[in-house]
């Protein structure tokens, strides 16, 4: 078996933020209820429980971040975007409990209009 590539929130962040051409995209898998709880600004939602329908929207012309609460799901959701044909995505090492115990930025509360969709990332 083969490894799932992944990324330390830490290094993921600083890429996130960086000006890179492409710049990386996270997605994040959990449910709404769970993105609306906290999540990183500037994700993407594709929840698990329509992502084997949704992931084609995914784009394959930039890196992919993809995250969840602690690293399963994520895990699970990038090994098969590799299988599908994606090259360029990692999981990110623990997930959103990760990533607000390294005392990075998040958000919560009330999900803005379009915040979370593919077309406003």
């Amino acid at each position: 078996m083969t490894s799932i590539p992944s990324i330390a929130v830490t290094d993921a962040e600083e890429r996130l933020r960086s000006e890179s051409d492409p710049r990386p995209l996270l997605v994040d898998v959990r449910e709404p209820g769970e993105f609306e709880f906290v999540r990183a600004a500037g994700a993407a939602l594709v929840p698990m429980s329509s992502f084997a329908t949704d992931h084609t929207a995914l784009p394959k012309d930039r890196p992919l971040f993809v995250v969840c609460a602690a690293g399963g799901r994520s895990a699970a959701a990038t090994a098969f975007l590799l299988r599908s044909g994606w090259t360029d995505v990692v999981n990110v090492d623990g997930g959103m409990t990760a990533w607000e115990g390294a005392g990075l930025p998040v958000r919560r509360g009330t999900v803005a209009p379009g915040e979370g969709t593919l077309s406003e990332v």
